[in-house]
């Protein structure tokens, strides 16, 4: 008999795991399955802002890594790889060296807060609502708010990729504010890199510009898109252009790019080049998906933005890779695989709207932005529906 494939992945979030289960389903006894991930934890990350309110605790939208893998008999790692040896196939951690026949690089990115001074909860005066602790950190900082308001700031600074969780804030800052009865004590503005609101990083979605522009209209939140920040201070946004805003309370989304221990097999921000199969296009036995890869926006913006690649993306991306592993594994045809597209649901507070773009970049085969108060039962509901399929390790489940 064969031996089995001994293959690698590296991260224990959406990429990680739908890459993990697939190829158990369909290499069932032909693979030796490993995770690797620094975090002991699945944490459903489209949930963060609700945390960052208090609408959520962290215990609601997380489940150990242990408990989901070790069922399926796949290997749980809880290390943080510092390193890869593409060339004798290694992944090394601090207390040991783990061969692969095959890796899988689904780290999610690095948080570059040092992209603009003062940018960033922990050595800046900015929140961040990216990582659970970003967002537990946050909520601490809003309850503080809550006892002496004033303005808030909220946006995406140049190089941004990841657009959606600060109009998600915004919007729902705005909403308990009014329900608290204290909007009018709090003059909220959002500050952008896109050429416009509603751009996304992705060329905008059908009418999302104008949708956007109501829906900040009638909430009266004051927009400067098209601009870059120069540094925060302790209480002030400083644009390049010179305005200076006011705050009491800010959240800004930072730059992002591949993780320390994969930079070295990625491009100049350390993104993992990959063909239309998420293999890596030097390293045949290396695939990646997720935020870790390297793709390019759709345009060319007079403020530097990235293309964002949401969850939904990057278990389309995992279901790919994991296929076409298992077809070389196999020694069957990799699969044709199709341009990825997005399908996201944007909490705003009172509502929602989902966003439907395929492929994600224009020309665009299908486009659609609909806003309305079924969409935020229905992103609710999709949580509980992603961490009880993922406990189960049922992703073949749409």
């Amino acid at each position: 008999m064969a031996e089995s494939a001994r293959i690698v992945i590296l991260g224990g979030s959406f990429g990680g795991l739908t890459t993990a289960f697939e190829l158990k389903r369909h290499l069932r006894n032909q693979a030796d399955i490993t995770v690797v991930c620094d975090l002991d934890k699945f944490v459903f990350i489209p949930s963060l802002p609700w945390v960052s309110m208090g609408w959520r605790q962290p215990d609601d939208i997380t489940i150990p890594l242990d408990e989901i893998l070790s069922p399926k008999g796949i290997t749980f790692i809880n290390e943080e790889a510092t390193g890869v040896d593409p060339d004798s196939s290694k992944v090394i951690t601090a207390n040991q060296e783990i061969p692969y026949d095959y890796l899988v690089i689904a780290t999610g990115p690095a948080l570059v807060f040092s992209a603009v001074p003062g940018l960033g909860p922990d050595e800046g005066y900015t929140e961040c609502i990216f990582t659970l602790e970003q967002a537990q950190k946050c909520h601490k900082a809003w309850e503080r708010f809550l006892e002496e308001p004033g303005p808030v700031v909220v946006g995406s600074v140049q190089g941004v990729s990841c657009f959606g969780p600060p109009y998600e804030y915004v919007f729902e800052i705005d909403t308990e504010l009014r329900k608290r009865k204290i909007r009018h004590k709090v003059p909220i503005t959002f500050i952008t890199s896109e050429p416009y609101i509603g751009h996304f990083g992705i060329g905008g979605v059908r009418k999302s510009k104008r949708i956007m522009e109501d829906e900040f209209a009638d909430r009266e939140i004051k927009i400067l898109t098209n601009v870059a920040v120069e540094e925060f201070t302790p209480d002030e946004v400083r644009l390049k252009d010179g305005t200076k805003i006011p705050f009491k309370l800010a959240m800004f989304a930072p730059p992002m790019a591949g993780v320390k221990a994969v930079f070295h097999l990625g491009n100049e921000k350390g993104f993992i080049p990959v063909d239309s199969n998420y293999r890596h296009k030097q390293y045949s036995n290396i695939f990646s998906v997720g935020v870790a890869v390297a793709m390019a926006p759709p345009e060319k913006t007079p403020i530097p933005t990235g293309l964002p690649k949401t969850g939904y993306m990057t278990v389309e991306m995992a279901k790919a890779a994991a296929k076409t592993i298992a077809a070389d594994i196999t020694g069957k045809e990799p699969p044709q695989v199709e341009p990825v597209g997005a399908v996201c649901l944007m909490d705003m507070g009172s509502t929602a709207a989902i966003m439907i773009a395929k492929p994600v970049v224009p020309p665009r085969q299908k486009a659609e932005l609909k806003a309305g108060v079924q969409y935020k039962w229905l992103k609710a509901g999709f949580e509980k529906y992603f961490l009880w399929k993922i406990k189960r390790g049922l992703t073949q489940l749409p």
